[in-house]
């Protein structure tokens, strides 16, 4: 019965970095122009970026996906364990980043990273196994 409830903490915990990666790259894309955004004060500044930011469906709406994450994320860690949870979002998260990225025409440099990601698919893997 354990295995069970590890393998389901392990896929939501993917899930978890799913939706944090993938949505990363919509949310760096969906800001773009708020450096045009120009008002006098600290506050004023700082309120009309947020305006910006809250108007603007190209980044609301990557921003609430990955809000969803955090939901699940925060549910998943009642009980599951930090040692597997950490590790398996945060490898993952950049795994997941990375290829959005290069999806939406980002440049993804040189094999290093590739090997990177496989040497983090591994890693994840290993952190799974041995808890099952």
């Amino acid at each position: 019965m354990a295995d069970i409830s590890v393998l389901w903490q392990s896929l939501s915990l993917i899930m978890v970095a799913l939706l944090w990666g993938a949505t990363n790259p919509l949310m760096k894309r969906g800001g773009e122009g708020i450096q045009r955004v120009q008002r006098g004060g600290r506050v004023a500044q700082f309120l009309a970026e947020l305006k910006f930011l809250i108007l603007n469906w190209k980044y609301i709406l990557p921003f609430l996906v990955n809000q969803s994450g955090s939901v699940l994320f925060y549910l998943t860690l009642a009980s599951a364990e930090l040692s597997l949870a950490v590790p398996i979002t945060n490898a993952l998260t950049f795994i997941f980043t990375t290829l959005t990225g290069k999806m939406l025409g980002e440049d993804i440099d040189g094999k290093e990273t590739y090997v990177g990601m496989a040497l983090v698919v591994a890693g994840v893997t290993l952190c799974v196994w041995d808890k099952t």
